[in-house]
């Protein structure tokens, strides 16, 4: 059976038809808003425009709400029927919640560690341990909330190390060369 637009009656009924979403509160405030669009735009008389949002919020599925919107503009489309071949999403898109895509937030703490750690060399080594520390705070943080930044993480920890390290190193050339003098 091929869809039917709004035709004043039921719907013919199909035995091969996907069971039918039923309809909530604001599925049905969708539909009338589309309707009401219609009426204002002068694209439904008076009569027709009663017996349609009488009509829509009686509804009980989807498919009933697309029936009275579906000659419209903003209307949804065409319900999903059993077919062989690939159908149409049996929940309209003007029924569904506008989701928009968000990309994670890169993790504070880990731009600051890798800050740190590049600025390290200019100040002498003294933000090799704020890099470390907040590095591993970072990592923590990321596993947590599943933030991005990982890596600038790992960064700031193995430049806040090698910082650490190269401060080691020369304390210890250096009391090495004092105990060598002695």
């Amino acid at each position: 059976m091929a869809f039917q637009p709004w035709q004043g009656g039921q719907p013919a009924q199909n035995p091969y038809q996907v069971p039918a979403m039923r309809a909530s509160h604001a599925d049905r405030e969708r539909a009338v808003d589309v309707l009401k669009a219609g009426f204002a735009e002068g694209r439904l008389g008076q009569p027709e425009y009663e017996q349609r949002i009488s009509r829509a919020y009686q509804a009980q599925t989807h498919a009933e709400l697309q029936m009275l919107v579906a000659d419209l503009p903003q209307g949804p489309v065409p319900q999903a029927q059993f077919t062989p071949r690939p159908a149409v999403p049996a929940v309209p898109a003007t029924f569904l919640p506008m989701q928009m895509p968000v990309a994670p937030a890169t993790n504070g703490s880990a731009t600051g560690a890798l800050v740190c750690g590049l600025i390290g060399p200019f100040t002498w080594g003294l933000t090799s341990i704020p890099a470390v520390i907040l590095g591993h705070k970072a990592r923590a943080e990321i596993r947590r909330t599943g933030e991005r930044g990982d890596g600038q993480a790992v960064a700031g920890l193995v430049l806040g190390w090698l910082g650490i390290g190269a401060w080691a190193l020369f304390f210890l050339v250096m009391v090495l060369l004092a105990v060598g003098r002695s």
